[in-house]
């Protein structure tokens, strides 16, 4: 499948052949769904941990005498039934959340985000993308211009900027600026596609693409494209 080609001022210069490989996947919402669930469930971080009365500082005298007092009878203020003391079944940040997915199945499912962006006519592809002077400013010019002259994307508020090689003044400049990420082309993963209205990538980056990721099965490329996954 071809795809037009911009250069820095949103003018086509040519085109691209796209596989399908990669571009043209039958989506399975099922399958992206599994790895967004577990992608999240990898990136949790384990913050809640309460102490056991073997941690809780104190309490190693006993509270009053076994008999004679009249009181029930205690061993430790550092017990779960006293205020201040040890939990019981409390949250410990030993537990863990990590769900496996199979290397072939995240690539599916990263393949098949990318044939939807491509599907939509979202996913743009420039000859190059550069920032030299390292302004915010002329980004922000830029993408007002991308969104101007490329009709499809007219609408589109958050962007996802793919580099295929680290661009520090590209991704420095985008900072600032809202409903804009940068990431490189190894990095890619399905939230950030979900997440994203349009993608900008170079014809580079593209080629990163078809390089490293390397487990979609060619045999998805000729199933029929099914309905669309809706953005979460």
């Amino acid at each position: 499948m071809k795809f037009p080609v911009y250069n820095k001022k949103s003018e086509q210069v040519k085109e691209m052949e796209l596989t399908k490989r990669l571009f043209g996947v039958a989506i399975k919402p099922e399958v992206i769904h599994q790895v967004v669930i577990a992608q999240a469930a990898n990136s949790r971080e384990v913050l809640a941990h309460t102490k056991t009365r073997a941690e809780v500082r104190g309490g190693g005298k006993k509270p009053w005498k076994q008999k004679g007092t009249g009181r029930a009878r205690h061993g430790s203020t550092r017990s779960p039934i006293w205020v201040g003391g040890g939990v019981t079944f409390g949250p410990r940040n030993e537990r863990n959340f990590t769900q496996k997915v199979n290397k072939k199945q995240k690539q599916l499912a990263l393949a098949m985000c990318l044939s939807q962006l491509a599907d939509q006519k979202t996913l743009v592809i420039f000859d190059k993308l550069d920032n030299e002077a390292g302004k915010t400013k002329e980004l922000g010019a830029w993408l007002k211009e991308v969104k101007t002259k490329i009709a499809s994307v007219k609408d589109s508020k958050k962007f996802l900027l793919v580099m295929d090689a680290k661009n520090d003044k590209l991704t420095r400049s985008a900072k600032n600026l809202k409903g804009i990420t940068t990431i490189s082309a190894t990095s890619l993963n399905c939230v950030d596609l979900l997440k994203a209205d349009a993608l900008l990538a170079t014809e580079a980056a593209i080629a990163t693409l078809e390089k490293h990721y390397k487990k979609v099965n060619e045999k998805k490329a000729s199933e029929p494209t099914e309905k669309k996954v809706a953005k979460k």
